[in-house]
């Protein structure tokens, strides 16, 4: 018992440390660091950071129309149907012992305990146990991306966790908890129907392998039951639709959320520069995002990992389609399963040498992404 409260201790602080030495200096409110200017907001920079005062919103009125209207920032009613419930509800639950804006803070903190913790757990099935710490530091820490959103109001930490644990107990044989977990992950964000995806893909292609060298072979599958929690992804789906009919009045109101799905066909529509949400033509580390993630699940086909295989080939494929500058935040689910695929690479003396001339551009541009990554508000009123 004394052991697994020191290492859930330790896993905490892993994930916890990074981040307060992000805020240090915005609680500070110092003026530079290293040379970068730091805003003078103090933790309100922190707070006011893309897409948090969003979410504070949402929370707040929980997708009533006339609260919302009542916010400063004019936007259409429908555009918050793309902002899921779980994360909103979470901030709403505690938003009684800490206020809004820092509610959301902690519930950010909460969910990246735990997506840290179920990487740690994650990993063990793939590293020596001498190097599982070690892995779950450069989780923490990598990308950058990664850091940053779990150091603002952002719903990734939550579905990142929900993702992981749903794939740790999916290969573990716990349906029911990789169901749960999964679900939690759907009703954070929209991706989450992609793990079902993957899920059912993995049930299926042995069937239809079956078939394909017996044709005379019915398809069958004994032991179905099992399987079926994994439903609950597809039906928490369902359920926010119906409650979206409930408070907005529309059943497909995601889809008519405005600009917020940057899916666009064909593939590669991110280096069109005059789209809306790219605008720039310096893109070039766009490839290697593409590069790391074909490598990644190339490495897990040939190391027989069905479930990561499918999971990340599945989303993947997706990201290929996502028009948006900031495409490493849509292709982060991925990444726990990516650090498994380059593990051998990760636990060797160089790369750890490297990590630790990489620890300073990562903090620094962290403080830069956060200074200025800020919505303006003028009223922080109704966000209180």
């Amino acid at each position: 018992m004394a052991s697994s409260l020191k290492k859930l201790i330790l896993i905490a602080s892993i994930s916890v440390l990074p981040t307060l030495f992000i805020w240090l200096p915005f609680f500070l409110r110092l003026t530079k660091v290293w040379g970068i200017p730091i805003p003078r907001d103090g933790m309100a920079t922190i707070v006011a950071n893309y897409d948090g005062p969003l979410f504070i919103v949402t929370a707040k009125s929980f997708y009533s129309p006339e609260i919302i209207k009542s916010t400063s920032f004019g936007l259409p009613v429908e555009y918050f149907a793309a902002h899921f419930p779980l994360f909103p509800a979470l901030i709403k639950t505690f938003a009684g012992i800490f206020g809004y804006p820092y509610s959301m803070l902690f519930v950010t903190v909460l969910s990246s305990i735990l997506a840290t913790y179920f990487f740690y757990r994650f990993i063990e099935d793939y590293v020596e146990k001498k190097d599982i710490l070690w892995l779950t530091v450069v989780f923490a820490l990598f990308p950058a991306r990664w850091l940053i959103v779990r150091s603002v109001g952002a719903s990734e930490p939550l579905f990142m966790a929900g993702i992981i644990a749903s794939i740790y107990y999916f290969k573990q044989k716990k349906y029911f908890f990789a169901g749960f977990w999964g679900m939690v992950a759907q009703l954070t964000k929209s991706p989450g129907i992609l793990l079902f995806m993957a899920y059912l893909l993995i049930l299926l292609i042995p069937k239809l392998k079956e078939i394909a060298t017996d044709l005379k072979s019915k398809i069958s599958f004994p032991g179905m039951k099992k399987y079926l929690s994994i439903s609950l992804i597809p039906l928490s789906l369902l359920g926010v639709f119906i409650f979206y009919k409930i408070r907005l009045n529309d059943f497909l109101a995601y889809f008519h959320s405005g600009d917020n799905i940057h899916l666009f066909f064909p593939p590669f529509q991110i280096f069109n520069y005059s789209a809306p949400w790219v605008g720039t033509f310096w893109l070039e580390e766009i490839i290697f995002v593409y590069l790391f993630g074909l490598l990644g699940l190339i490495k897990l086909i040939k190391m027989k990992e069905p479930e990561l295989a499918w999971f990340v080939g599945i989303f993947f494929a997706s990201v290929l389609f996502v028009s948006h500058r900031d495409l490493i935040r849509y292709s982060l689910p991925i990444v726990p399963f990516l650090l498994v695929a380059f593990s051998d690479t990760i636990v060797k003396k160089e790369f750890k040498y490297a990590m630790l001339i990489l620890i300073i551009p990562i903090y620094l541009f962290s403080l830069a992404y956060i200074s200025q990554n800020v919505m303006p508000i003028s009223d922080w009123a109704p966000l209180l």
